[in-house]
């Protein structure tokens, strides 16, 4: 092989996957900084990929080129990098959630089982 990728379909499927890279790398970067991300653009981009990827594999040969494997290899560490931070913007957005409710759950409550209700005592 010469380092040139001269078959259609694997061009394609190189194409579809340069593609899903930049958007897993635009999220990826989004999410570090902490900016806006609009999940409903990024999540059609991701589903509009899945299906490009889907279309391309099944029109490659059985034979692995070699240039797909490094790409495909390349894609999966992005791919953990991803999750790591999605995980991360989920558990801040749990925490949040959780201080909301807590805070939600006091500001309804009238003090009658508090421990000062409870113990007789007047509310500071």
């Amino acid at each position: 092989m010469t380092g040139f990728v001269t078959d259609p379909a694997v061009l394609t499927l190189l194409s579809a996957l340069t593609r899903l890279e930049e958007t897993i790398e635009a999220e990826t970067a989004a999410l570090e900084v902490r900016s806006v991300v609009d999940l409903q653009e990024i999540n059609r981009l991701k589903s509009r990929s899945l299906l490009e990827l889907t279309r391309a594999v099944r029109s490659v040969s059985q034979t692995v080129d070699p240039a797909l494997s490094a790409r495909v290899v390349q894609l999966k560490e992005k791919l953990a990098r991803n999750q790591h931070r999605i995980a991360v913007h989920l558990s801040a957005v749990q925490e949040v959630t959780a201080i909301f409710d807590r805070v939600m759950r006091e500001g309804e409550s009238d003090g009658t089982y508090s421990a000062f209700g409870m113990a007789g005592e007047a509310r500071p």
